[in-house]
């Protein structure tokens, strides 16, 4: 390992496949190693892992970074959000890890928000109205579906908690996280009383909300891990959190993330409260807020559309007239949850590339019907929108997005934004900066920018269009057999 020009720290991305790790130069933002190790995930109705394997995956990463992982003075873990932990008496899993894209539960949500006021009490109450992603629809689930799972269960916890009370032999979280569950209210930054209590859930197995800036613990199980004694560990936190804290992400910047789903968030210092769900009120993790709305469509869809047409994903065509909402999986935003793919203009003349800038075109347009959304009225919308993600770096994803938004577009060279959002986080504790502070330090949104082109409001519109008329299709619940 080349000489670091200040202390080392680790950061961790707990993510539903894989656990990764950078060991990075707190003072330079320089990765010096890296690690990563998978996960298994269960297929068929429910989407579960055994979060003893994401133990030994962050064992392995580790083991991976050689010595300089030893060297390290603070670690922090970044982990997926709204995974439901249960763990025994003895701090053992009483069953596997109930997932965030685990949807079993979408009876008990629409139960919850019923029997509790409504979708806007509970915008109200907790900053997000609860779908089958969040936590305590898990939790609800769970008491109906496995009893004796919930008798045996003496410790609640998220998947990132589970793996910083391994490491300091303490029960804490983050409010970055906290606020995925559903049972943690952004009016008193505290767990709710009567949520938790309507679900039948003892808050007292519930870990210690961590504040921001605090020191979580010091790493306990030196036997299994190459860190040496007293390492610092930091609260950790949500993986979109870690990510804003990776991009050193200030108020009013919009994110785009390109991925399997598509994501839209900004920072906000008001605290955000959408009674139709659409935004889900987050915290960051240092004391604003993180408004996030989410697309079901994004690069799976179009690579779909893609293999389809037997086409390259880069393969585009420009024309006018065709539109292909692909909404493969259902939609999110819009709220369209028994969708299917809609196309609509094909003529003799149209060819497979202008199919496939058509899947790229419905796609972006929900993504940013949610951006308008999640953005303050004050937000500056000439900005340039961050575009992260797999799907970042593709050309077809970065034109569409700059022609159909009329903003310019930067693409952050950094990769791994969640776990060096988590490293800037442990690197905060050992200067006393503000983790947001630190990743802008080490430039690590610092990227190409795309200039604006002139916003295609005849597309725009012509989706809109094509949507509204489709509506009375979209909103039916097919029949697949």
């Amino acid at each position: 390992m080349s000489a670091a020009e200040g202390p080392l720290v680790v950061g961790v991305d707990t993510s539903t496949q894989s656990t990764k790790v950078l060991v990075v130069d707190a003072s330079t933002g320089r990765v010096v190693a890296s690690g990563q190790a998978p996960h298994t995930v269960s297929t068929g109705a429910g989407r579960e892992s055994d979060p003893r394997q994401w133990w030994d995956a962050l064992r392995e990463a580790l083991h991976q970074c050689g010595d300089a992982a030893r060297e390290a003075a603070a670690v922090s873990i970044g982990g997926q959000q709204h995974g439901l932990v249960t763990l025994d008496a003895q701090g053992d899993p009483v069953r596997p890890a109930l997932l965030w894209n685990d949807v079993r539960s979408a009876p008990q949500a629409r139960r919850l928000i019923d029997e509790l006021g409504g979708t806007k009490a509970w915008a109200e109450r907790t900053g997000t109205v609860p779908g089958p992603s969040i936590t305590v629809t898990k939790w609800a689930w769970l008491a109906e579906n496995e009893p004796d799972a919930v008798r045996a269960t003496a410790a609640v916890r998220l998947p990132h908690d589970y793996l910083t009370e391994r490491l300091t032999g303490e029960a804490t979280t983050d409010r970055g996280d906290a606020s995925g569950t559903g049972w943690w209210a952004s009016g008193t930054e505290a767990y709710d009383d009567e949520v938790l209590a309507h679900i039948g859930l003892d808050p007292a197995l519930l870990p210690r909300v961590v504040r921001p800036g605090e020191v979580a613990g010091t790493v306990h199980a030196r036997d299994e891990l190459p860190f040496s004694r007293g390492t610092l560990v930091a609260a950790g936190t949500g993986d979109n959190a870690a990510a804003a804290l990776g991009l050193g992400l200030r108020p009013g910047t919009a994110v785009l993330s390109l991925g399997t789903s598509g994501t839209v968030y900004a920072v906000s210092t008001r605290r955000p409260a959408d009674p139709t769900g659409t935004v889900a009120g987050f915290a960051d993790a240092r004391g604003d807020w993180l408004p996030l709305a989410c697309t079901l469509n994004c690069t799976l869809a179009v690579d779909r559309v893609a293999a389809l047409l037997g086409l390259d994903r880069e393969a585009v065509e420009p024309g006018a007239g065709v539109t292909l909402l692909p909404y493969l999986d259902g939609e999110r935003t819009p709220d369209l949850p028994h969708a299917s793919g809609l196309l609509h203009g094909l003529r003799h003349d149209t060819t497979g590339g202008q199919l496939l800038q058509a899947a790229y075109d419905g796609a972006v347009h929900s993504l940013l019907g949610a951006l308008d959304l999640v953005l303050d009225a004050d937000a500056d919308r000439s900005a340039p929108l961050l575009l992260i993600g797999g799907g970042a770096r593709g050309t077809a994803w970065q034109q569409t997005v700059r022609r159909l938004s009329g903003r310019p577009v930067q693409v952050p060279e950094a990769r791994e934004l969640v776990a060096l959002g988590a490293a800037a986080q442990a690197a905060g504790l050992l200067t006393g900066e503000d983790p947001a502070a630190v990743a802008r330090r080490w430039g690590t949104a610092r990227g190409p920018v795309l200039d604006a082109v002139e916003r295609d409001e005849r597309t725009l519109a012509r989706i809109a269009g094509v949507l509204s008329d489709a509506a009375p299709l979209l909103e039916r619940e097919s029949n697949r057999n």
